[in-house]
């Protein structure tokens, strides 16, 4: 196998290519870079016309998106919690991601947090899809993250065992709930 690079991009569905690409813009800053529009699949050559537009998520990461007007409405897996699948974009301080929660507040989107998880602090949106967008922020130190990165094949073959959330972090979690109470 060659090795690999990185994401060339990620691709989700939208019910609206230009409010979708108008959002990212407006929101979160991204630039519109590439669109494509076919009648026919190239991979499958089935009939089913398309957009499909890319936007610069910054890092050389890219974000794109598939518009479908001749299938079915889109919907989400009821069987996964709404808070399971979603899109999580760095932001490189506090104060950034209190900018980004203030833009996307204007934008009239509903906003949770700052939330710590005690290396990272983030806050939630959703996009006009339907999508739950999270902006976080590091606050971990390296040494709490080279901890984390030392217990993490024990955290996982005690949770494949158990299905119960292992105690090897729990100084993680006591650093999110302290500085929680600091800030109410």
């Amino acid at each position: 196998m060659n090795h690999l690079q990185g994401i060339h991009h990620v691709a989700y569905r939208c019910r609206d290519a230009k409010e979708t690409v108008d959002f990212y813009h407006n929101v979160l800053g991204m630039t519109f870079v590439i669109a494509f529009a076919e009648d026919h699949v190239p991979s499958t050559g089935e009939y089913d016309p398309y957009m499909h537009v890319f936007l610069d998520a910054g890092g050389g990461n890219v974000l794109a998106f598939f518009e479908l007007p001749q299938q079915p409405e889109m919907g989400r897996d009821p069987n996964t919690p709404e808070w399971v699948q979603h899109i999580a974009f760095k932001v490189d301080s506090e104060d950034a991601l209190l900018a980004g929660k203030a833009r996307a507040e204007a934008a009239g989107c509903e906003v949770i947090g700052p939330t710590d998880h005690g290396i990272f602090r983030s806050i939630y949106f959703f996009d006009p899809n339907g999508h739950r967008l999270e902006l976080a922020c590091d606050i971990g130190t390296d040494q709490e993250i080279t901890e984390l990165r030392r217990v993490a094949p024990d955290m996982l073959e005690e949770w494949s065992r158990t299905k119960k959330a292992p105690r090897h972090a729990d100084w993680l979690h006591a650093k999110a709930r302290a500085s929680h109470r600091s800030q109410t």
